[in-house]
């Protein structure tokens, strides 16, 4: 049997890997920031006719011909004949106005089919930056003080490291690949925080049960033993959940996709941290502690 105690060295390296090229891609080209964060237009059209990615592409050229600022396009609506556009800037009086007549010239639609129109300032956007990030460090800080509770405190730094490890894995993602952070980003992050630090506590629950069934192995094996003995229950949780979310990530409207996309990479992020690093950590702050029969 593979000896995930042992071999930790490796599980560290993918981890950092990940994540270095994550913070590197930070620094170089930053996030992609919706209108949520960044503050902008958004507008739903009603096109009258399924909105494909090449009815897309004809309204973000419309929308840039007219206002010279780029938009993207989403399809929306139970048919998929509506079209939700965000535009990441300000438009004076005259460019919305501009926008707004080209719309409806280029394809044929009345006043009536241009609904939602929201202007989104920068100022609540930074608000809502803010907001987010302290629902993500009180989320965390909670979690450890659970953990701390039901285990002990080594095992709910174990705990949080690991969801540090799934939120960095999340943002490096989005900023590599320059998808748009929004709200529902940060929803994802924090139902991905719930579902890591359950499959983290099942594996710790086996490591407490083993130690009082063999007191006298060291806590390294008991460790190795556990992740095996839990490997199973975490894999098919995954595999189902995936299942499920791939499926609305591709059935789904676009909000639902929003949601999705983070989702799957949250579950895959949280396996690998709950299986390969959660016990692994807990042995590394128990070193540190310099507790006995390690």
């Amino acid at each position: 049997m593979f000896n995930i105690v042992k071999n930790k060295k490796i599980f560290y390296i993918i981890s950092a890997i990940v994540i270095l090229a994550g913070i590197v891609s930070m620094f170089i080209q930053g996030f992609k920031m919706d209108i949520d964060f960044a503050g902008g237009i958004e507008c739903t059209v009603s096109v009258g006719a399924a909105v494909d990615s090449a009815k897309s592409s004809e309204i973000a050229s419309i929308v840039k011909d007219a206002t010279g600022v780029n938009a993207t396009v989403q399809k929306a609506g139970d048919n998929g004949t509506h079209a939700i556009i965000k535009i990441s800037d300000e438009l004076t009086t005259e460019k919305e106005l501009a926008m707004k007549a080209a719309l409806k010239e280029k394809l044929g639609i009345g006043d009536e089919a241009i609904t939602n129109f929201e202007v989104v300032s920068p100022t609540v956007g930074k608000e809502m930056q803010t907001s987010a990030i302290l629902a993500v460090v009180i989320a965390v800080a909670l979690m450890l003080v659970y953990i701390s509770v039901r285990f002990e405190f080594l095992s709910g730094c174990a705990a949080v490291c690991s969801l540090v490890h799934d939120v960095l894995v999340m943002v490096s993602f989005y900023s590599i690949f320059q998808i748009a952070v929004n709200t529902t980003f940060i929803a994802a992050i924090l139902t991905i925080l719930g579902y890591s630090i359950n499959a983290t506590i099942v594996l710790f629950d086996r490591v407490r049960e083993n130690q009082k069934l063999t007191r006298k192995e060291t806590f390294s094996n008991i460790v190795n033993t556990s992740v095996w003995q839990t490997m199973m229950r975490s894999l098919n949780t995954s595999i189902t959940t995936l299942a499920t979310i791939i499926v609305l990530f591709f059935v789904g409207v676009s909000s639902i996709k929003e949601f999705a996309l983070p989702i799957t990479i949250g579950v895959v992020a949280g396996f690998y941290s709950s299986v390969f690093l959660s016990g692994n950590l807990w042995i590394f702050f128990k070193k540190l502690a310099k507790h006995k029969n390690i």
